[in-house]
């Protein structure tokens, strides 16, 4: 049988939501039916809205997709103007204030606090610059990754950018594609760093070469099945399939078609295309993709570009890595980027990086996978001045490591999925770490990252040291915890983290860290880096080298274990929620 959300979808998916959409928002917020919250906020985020957690009702995160990460001129100084307007919500972050953009693993943008009476307006301003919310979220195709640097790398293999663009413009909004199992995540890799990620996405494009017809041809290997999601972790595998950058749209759109059509529509757990992959094997998912699907002979792979990607792979081979710094283009100009800490930065902040972009480079902003942001074409001579802006001081393109290397979810702020705190915590343990824990010589690319559970949205087993939330009790009470993990990443040869310690309560993370790290620096065998040395350890030993510790870290989130509707709200219990609000941002009582 078919489940709860094919039923929905059944009835209403894809372009149509977008009319119901308007309709709501002209009645306002009321005029959705309760009963059938479930089923329209499944629908609402084909369009890029997910409703926010118990005690926020009436209130949407919106996701803006940006193919490849980028932001072309004038688009961000939009988003900062929407952001300014419209996600501005009834309480302030502690650390954040009020009204912020989020930049995320994806290559997206997130607002919160939005109205639905709002979102028709929104959703103008963003067709004015070419922006869309469209399948932003959904069982449909998602923000397509890549190189955020595509076209501008001075060491990529293949330009990766038209590829990204054109699955972009034929897959959003097609309805043969607007209606799958579920999600569908793509990747697409031409640089020698492999920041594409395609060993965790569900189609995966990566360069290499092929010799047809007696001429070498640069072009992708086809690679599918990755994911990251709850504990089913997958790294994607290799389909035997080379297609040239001209090709790429076609079989893109194939095996999209043959996951629309075999997908499991019956289990949504089971229904990612990497547990098609487990059920059928590469071999087999091939052969049904060339007799089904593609009217062309598909050329078998070609010679992969692998050995030197660095992303996210604990080591640096020389090139751009994780992207942040200052990096000459392959036209003479240079990009520059800057390290968002856990990826949020706000609105007044955001309308400033627009403003330098336009002013310094070809206004021009470009999103990363580590939730960083990058202005690009910025001539070598204005470059020194670039650096004296003051926006540069809050978001450096020469962070400390630990700053570097956070990343961290949307957390319980917003997230009904959520088990814990997560981008404040982040904020204050990188802080922490940076005053109190000195890096073993050598060690300048460190990452920690926080997921508030087990979705993995801030990827969290592809870091050195992983952090899944969880509770425990600590002292007779109920804290927040997490679970550590050591030694993820990707590159060459990719492994995920190990999960050695379980229920470490949160104030005693930060002082893991450190003796980790000191127990590390002991043991360590010459230069090898973090993840060689947990590679070659065994978990038992791994797990007894953690030594959680109380230090002089404070977490004022620790105890935020009840169900509050917002954790930072003074008054935090459930009652005193404003929501549901009206248009005017007023509570809805019962006599309205």
């Amino acid at each position: 049988m078919p489940t709860d959300v094919e039923e929905w979808k059944s009835e209403v998916y894809g372009n149509e939501i977008r009319d119901h959409l308007e309709r709501f928002a002209e009645e306002g917020w009321d005029a959705i039916p309760e009963d059938e919250h479930d089923a329209w906020f499944e629908r609402f985020k084909w369009w890029g809205l997910y409703h926010q957690r118990n005690g926020q009702e009436s209130y949407f995160m919106m996701r803006i997709g940006t193919p490849n990460g980028v932001l072309k001129p004038g688009q961000a100084e939009v988003v900062a103007d929407i952001a300014q307007e419209f996600a501005v919500g009834p309480e302030e972050n502690p650390i954040f204030g009020n009204g912020w953009v989020d930049w995320t693993t994806r290559q997206s943008i997130q607002l919160h606090w939005i109205k639905v009476e709002d979102v028709p307006e929104i959703f103008d301003r963003l067709d004015e610059v070419g922006l869309s919310t469209q399948q932003a979220c959904g069982d449909s195709w998602r923000n397509i990754v890549g190189c955020p640097v595509a076209g501008k790398d001075k060491h990529e293999h293949v330009d990766a950018l038209p590829v990204a663009e054109g699955l972009h413009e034929t897959y959003k909004g097609n309805e043969e594609h607007s209606n799958l199992p579920r999600k569908w995540k793509v990747a697409v890799t031409g640089c020698r760093e492999g920041c594409g990620q395609g060993d965790i996405n569900d189609l995966a494009y990566e360069p290499a070469t092929k010799e047809i017809e007696g001429e070498e041809v640069r072009g992708f290997n086809v690679r599918v099945g990755g994911g990251l999601a709850r504990n089913e972790p997958r790294l994607s595998r290799d389909l035997d399939v080379f297609v040239t950058p001209e090709q790429a749209v076609e079989v893109g759109g194939a095996i999209s078609a043959l996951f629309r059509d075999n997908g499991d529509r019956e289990d949504r757990y089971n229904a990612r295309v990497k547990f098609l992959v487990d059920e059928w094997g590469p071999e087999k998912f091939r052969d049904v993709l060339q007799e089904e699907y593609v009217d062309f002979e598909l050329e078998t792979a070609g010679e992969n570009c692998r050995e030197d990607y660095s992303y996210n792979s604990g080591y640096e081979n020389g090139g751009h890595s994780d992207h942040v710094g200052v990096h000459e283009q392959n036209d003479g100009n240079y990009y520059v980027g800057l390290n968002v800490l856990v990826g949020r930065m706000g609105a007044d902040d955001t309308a400033e990086l627009a403003r330098i972009a336009d002013e310094y480079g070809s206004g021009e902003v470009r999103i990363t996978q580590r939730q960083n942001v990058i202005v690009t074409d910025v001539p070598e001579e204005d470059l020194d001045d670039l650096r004296e802006e003051p926006l540069l001081q809050d978001y450096s393109p020469d962070p400390h490591p630990f700053m570097r290397g956070s990343i961290a979810c949307t957390g319980t702020e917003f997230c009904s999925l959520s088990i814990v705190e997560t981008k404040n915590r982040q904020v204050r343990y990188a802080r922490w770490l940076k005053e109190n824990v000195d890096l073993p010589d050598g060690i300048d690319d460190f990452h920690v990252h926080l997921s508030g559970c087990t979705a993995s949205c801030a990827q969290p087993q592809i870091a050195d040291v992983s952090l899944r939330g969880m509770k425990t009790r600590k002292d007779g009470e109920a804290v927040e915890a997490l679970d550590i993990g050591l030694g993820g990443g990707l590159g060459e040869e990719p492994r995920f983290a190990d999960w050695v310690t379980q229920r470490v309560p949160a104030d005693e993370v930060p002082g893991a860290i450190r003796n980790l790290l000191a127990n590390f620096e002991e043991r360590r065998e010459g230069d090898e880096t973090f993840r060689e040395f947990v590679d070659r350890t065994d978990e038992e030993t791994l797990a007894d080298l953690v030594e959680p510790e109380e230090t002089s870290y404070e977490d004022p989130m620790m105890h935020n274990t009840k169900m509050t509707w917002y954790p930072y709200a003074e008054d935090d219990d459930m009652g005193a929620s404003p929501a549901p609000t009206d248009r005017n941002d007023q509570p809805i009582t019962s006599d309205d």
